[in-house]
């Protein structure tokens, strides 16, 4: 195990990219390069809020070198680890589908890379810790919400079994830098604080387009157009360094075909990645294309959102007025961002090579997809083409009760296989349970009204009226306010509605849903019988494997608010105590027990002084509207006050 000063760094992308020799340490652009050396930008009396000792054991730390009293200096950046050669990474990207040129590691540095004693290489980086050439108008710096919830996400997926990005640390400062958090005139200062990512690699799609040529749609180009000699060594750093049975199989034969087999491999793990994020109800808000990491793990968390209520037009970004990236076009998102990968590449190797090998990617989300559904739905012995329409008719239900996605898949291994003696109760109480998952009328209503602003809507409305032709012109814009008529739709059909009628629908369509459900697991009954394994046991196998998959405590944005609320007032103990539950998402034991067990105990109840979210309703952040009594449940359906929150 290492100490902070034997931490084994070999920073191989240093030494075999190019690395800028200009060392100016100013915003331009950057030519004929991959990185450009940095320094981070020390801050104020820098406190550790949390860190995660899973993380940290990938570099071989020793837990006891976490007490540090110096420990917080070093991962803040104040001082620099003995081995680092910190570097920015220059990238392009397309944002919301429009090329916007050079963009970079505005606030993110890279470390270097540590080889641990199994031969593992984690590249490490700071994120927040101050400017680089890249930061355009920004200050290079992160802010505690938001570096919270990247350290809490990251680690909550590696933990849910996605592949992803992790987080060691998470530093916060007396430093602060002035945020306007919905961009509404309203700024408050807030401190820098600093996260320590951890992964393979972070070179992402838009590593690649740093080689694109003019753009017809926004004029922008990238800054390295035409050096196709550094395009080729990226591509031979990246097959040789993460693709290595490729580098082994191609290396003396046709680069082409290597390149090829790099990109295949690519939409491979975009699809089976992205099919991860559709089975657990979670959402990335900023899928651009300097967002995709090369290597098929989630990268760069910003305003992402698990979906408490089912809704697939679910929207985790508020600044996503278009709905571009909304939770079921993330499929089409992804594979549109591999077409990117392909043309940023076109230079080495044609693009009919590489466009054929898109087509992969729905046969593979496809399959990956259906497989994880499956056992979630515990369907392990049989395959039947209509457990599709299984599927979709649960989400479908689930969409018209307002049903809450991560507990009406988690309550369904409380089904026992039918013909066991406890079949029919269990039945009622689980469509019971249903029942108080689904939206109230109120709920549903909030959910629907008009998110955009009233004096743009009418605007939008006056000039549809006027000159629609113009409309689809208008971008963004036009797709916002199709989505803001299809909502003023959904509340107009809801006038009249009772909660009563509603309750009484809401029942009827679950009931007959567990009926569907019962019968098909009718024939998981028969398989079983076909192989001799008595109801008992094939009801635990298939108990042990949905509870296995699907999670009973995720991330949810209330209970990533709290930890905030709590951690913005100096209390860190509420983001080690959510730290600490999602390390077992899946556990069996009630929430309170794995506290418990952890020794973190639990105050679940906040006080009226402490209630009110920091960002709740949009409106002025730095307003202290309170939620008296507040409870924090960490696995049931959201509270009403969580309708509110909004992330950008």
């Amino acid at each position: 195990m290492a100490t902070l000063e034997t931490l084994n760094f070999d920073n191989k992308a240093l030494r075999e990219l190019p690395v800028d020799p200009n060392p100016d340490n100013r915003v331009r652009q950057v030519h004929g390069a991959c990185f450009s050396k940095v320094k981070p930008t020390p801050v104020k009396n820098p406190q550790l809020v949390a860190c995660s000792l899973p993380a940290l054991k990938l570099l071989d730390l020793l837990p006891s070198e976490t007490e540090r009293k110096d420990f917080a200096e070093y991962f803040s950046g104040n001082k620099l680890l003995p081995g680092a050669d910190p570097a920015a990474h220059c990238y392009c990207g397309h944002q919301f589908g429009v090329f916007a040129g050079q963009l970079g590691d505005g606030a993110t540095m890279y470390l270097g890379e540590v080889v641990n004693k199994a031969g593992e290489r984690w590249e490490i980086q700071f994120k927040g810790a101050g400017l680089t050439p890249y930061s355009r108008q920004a200050d290079g710096r992160k802010v505690l919400r938001s570096t919270v919830r990247e350290f809490l996400c990251s680690e909550a997926l590696h933990h849910l079994g996605i592949p992803t990005t992790r987080a060691g640390t998470c530093v916060t400062s007396d430093s602060t830098v002035i945020r306007d958090i919905f961009y509404s005139g309203n700024p408050k200062e807030e401190r820098c604080s600093i996260v320590l990512r951890i992964a393979e690699t972070f070179l992402r799609f838009g590593s690649f387009e740093i080689f694109k040529p003019t753009d017809e749609e926004s004029g922008r180009t990238g800054p390295s157009v035409g050096r196709t000699d550094i395009l080729k060594q990226l591509l031979d750093y990246t097959v040789s360094t993460f693709y290595p049975e490729i580098w082994r199989e191609h290396e003396e034969g046709d680069r082409q075909d290597m390149y090829v087999a790099m990109f295949r491999e690519v939409v491979r793990r975009t699809a089976r990645l992205v099919a991860e994020w559709q089975c657990v109800g979670w959402c990335h808000g900023v899928l651009n294309t300097d967002n995709m990491s090369i290597v098929g793990v989630t990268i760069d968390y910003g305003p992402f959102g698990f979906m408490d209520k089912y809704d697939p037009d679910f929207i985790c970004n508020a600044s996503d007025d278009g709905g571009r990236y909304t939770y079921s076009k993330q499929p089409e998102i992804c594979k549109w961002n591999c077409g990117k990968l392909a043309e940023a590449i076109k230079d080495a190797v044609p693009l009919e090579r590489t466009k054929s090998e898109i087509d992969i990617f729905d046969d593979e989300f496809s399959k990956h997809y259906t497989s994880r559904m499956r056992r979630k739905f515990g369907l392990l012995r049989k395959e039947l083409p209509e457990d599709k329409d299984l599927v979709e008719s649960f989400l479908k239900t689930m969409e018209e009760t307002g049903a809450d996605f991560t507990n009406s898949f988690r309550c369904l291994s409380r089904l026992p296989l039918p013909g066991m003696a406890n079949f029919e109760p269990c039945r009622k109480e689980l469509l019971d349970y249903l029942m108080t998952q689904c939206s109230t009328v109120e709920e549903m209503k909030k959910a629907n009204q008009p998110r955009m602003d009233p004096r743009q809507l009418q605007m939008l409305f006056m000039l549809m009226q006027t000159n629609p032709g113009l409309m689809p012109a208008l971008g963004r814009s036009f797709t916002a306010l199709a989505a803001e008529l299809e909502r003023m739709e959904k509340l107009k059909d809801m006038d009249g509605i009772t909660q009563e009628s509603k309750t009484q629908r809401d029942r009827k369509l679950w009931d007959e849903w567990l009926q569907k459900y019962a019968d098909r697991l009718k024939m998981e009954v028969d398989a079983a019988k076909q192989n001799s394994l008595s109801l008992e046991t094939a009801n635990k196998e298939r108990t042990k494997a949905m509870d296995a998959c699907n999670p009973r405590v995720v991330l949810r944005n209330y209970i990533a608010q709290n930890a905030i609320d709590a951690a913005e007032k100096g209390d860190f103990s509420e983001v080690r105590r959510v730290l600490k539950l999602l390390e077992t998402p899946f556990a069996a034991s009630d929430v309170e027990e794995t506290l418990r067990a952890s020794g973190e105990a639990n105050t679940a109840v906040k006080d009226e002084e402490t209630a009110g979210p920091s960002c709740s309703k949009g409106g002025d952040p730095s307003s202290s509207e309170s939620h008296a009594s507040r409870v924090v449940s960490y696995d049931s359906k959201p509270p009403e006050w969580s309708l509110d929150l909004r992330v950008t």
